[in-house]
């Protein structure tokens, strides 16, 4: 069965009387070549673990598989499953799981299964794609590489630089976690059904080290939320006014004059570096501690 050919996967839903779900956002790849790349950036291979999330009718995870990787994956569309089973019959390595990927524990449902590193792969609907990417990354330690195809502003928000318009709260913690690497930019006309909008393949190398010491985390991410929480205000009233920071005028005022700022900046300004001083300033004040 060649899953790369549309005919051949509008016949397969028609065979099993089922459609494409709208509401799940999915959309199935029908193109060889980004097939092949995607598999390639991945680097699978013999002793690679692979994490799939959303594998659709499985035209990834065989051929992951077939490069000699371990490969999970989990899928949320009970629906889907015959036809996954179906696909992937005769491919050795796979386990499937039916289940909703975000009620995971991670920790523990990988560890189960295999020790080391693992990748993640998966093509991501609009809607669930920020919750999905902050459960992987609040798991770092367990991903060499997470390769994700999500649409393409997203993928402009996750690797925007500060002063941009796409620079925010997701692409500040993408950033500290890991290196956003462009792989390549997919048409819309690769899957079926066509969606609205074109995607964009990007691979997270998860960093050994964040790219600034930050000594305490909770408290950076709540200052990050904050600045960019009402983004047309200057740094200081956004910070004042956060109810999840807790600051006053005062106190944010002092926490920017200890760590150098302008609190007439606006959030999207600062880079990350920038973020760890503001933080680690409030630290030694002895506002975060948690």
């Amino acid at each position: 069965m060649n899953l790369t050919s549309i005919g051949q996967v509008k016949r397969l839903f028609a065979d099993h009387n089922i459609h494409p779900k709208k509401r799940l956002g999915q959309h199935f790849l029908t193109d060889r070549n980004v097939l092949n790349r995607i598999v390639d950036a991945s680097r699978a291979g013999p002793d690679v673990n692979v994490l799939e999330i959303g594998p659709g009718l499985g035209v990834v995870t065989r051929e992951l598989a077939e490069r000699g990787a371990r490969v999970v994956c989990v899928e949320i569309d009970r629906a889907l499953q015959p036809m996954l089973e179906r696909a992937l019959s005769g491919t050795s390595g796979v386990e499937i799981v039916i289940g909703d990927f975000l009620k995971l524990d991670l920790p523990a449902f990988l560890a189960d299964r295999a020790t080391g590193k693992w990748v993640a792969v998966g093509n991501l609907p609009y809607y669930i794609t920020s919750p999905i990417v902050a459960k992987l990354l609040d798991s770092k330690q367990l991903f060499s590489t997470i390769l994700l195809m999500v649409q393409r502003e997203v993928a402009e928000r996750l690797r925007a630089e500060p002063g941009t318009g796409d620079y925010g709260a997701l692409s500040v913690f993408v950033q500290y976690h890991a290196e956003v690497e462009r792989v390549m930019s997919v048409s819309r006309n690769v899957f079926y059904p066509v969606p609205e909008v074109d995607s964009e393949l990007v691979a997270l190398r998860v960093r050994e080290r964040p790219p600034a010491d930050v000594v305490d985390e909770g408290l950076f991410f709540r200052i990050v939320r904050a600045a960019f929480g009402k983004r047309r205000k200057t740094l200081l009233n956004a910070l004042s006014s956060s109810s999840e920071l807790g600051w006053d005028k005062d106190r944010a005022s002092q926490a920017l004059a200890d760590a150098g700022i302008d609190g007439a900046r606006r959030g999207e300004t600062l880079t990350i570096g920038e973020f760890a001083s503001l933080a680690n300033s409030s630290v030694c004040r002895g506002e975060g501690l948690g």
